[in-house]
């Protein structure tokens, strides 16, 4: 399944999901998501973008909220990444679902009946954080990628990738 059908799915999850572990565990989803295209675009992406997809195939991966077994029930909506279509829209759509697991969370951490919760939540969002930086840095080296590109003659502006 591409990319952004993924992501699309995990923020619709997201929203759907009301209880405390269901966020918990939708966090994980995403942050599973994030490892794998950022494994896939280490791979098979834009050069300029290998080193930091790296970094993102690597973040929260040995944290102990997101570890946590209550929340690895099922097969990873990860494990369905069969393509990257669009690298530019894939990545957008991955930072708003991360923002939107980070806002979640933030929201899991403050309820006064998951006092359990609270360090796991601060460390999902500081992964949630973390893949977020590196998605925001793959978006920027394709802009300055973008605009360094010569000229497209037939179009009077730069061509596409």
């Amino acid at each position: 399944m591409d990319a952004e059908r993924l992501i699309a799915n995990g923020r619709y999850a997201l929203a759907e999901a009301h209880a405390p572990w269901d966020i918990m565990r939708e966090a994980w989803q995403a942050q599973a998501l994030a490892q794998v295209i950022g494994g896939h675009l280490a791979a098979e992406g834009p050069l300029e973008l290998r080193s930091e997809a790296r970094g993102l195939s690597e973040t929260g991966g040995v944290r102990g909220g997101m570890e946590h077994a209550a929340l690895r029930t099922g097969v990873p909506r990860a494990a369905q990444l069969t393509s990257v279509g669009d690298v530019r829209a894939a990545l957008t759509a991955l930072g708003v679902l991360l923002g939107e697991v980070g806002i979640a969370l933030v929201g899991v951490a403050c309820a006064p009946d998951e006092d359990g919760l609270y360090w796991q939540s601060i460390e999902a969002i500081d992964a949630a954080d973390e893949a977020g930086d590196h998605v925001r840095t793959m978006l920027r080296r394709l802009a300055v990628r973008e605009r360094d590109r010569p000229p497209d003659p037939a179009r009077g502006r730069a061509g596409p990738g």
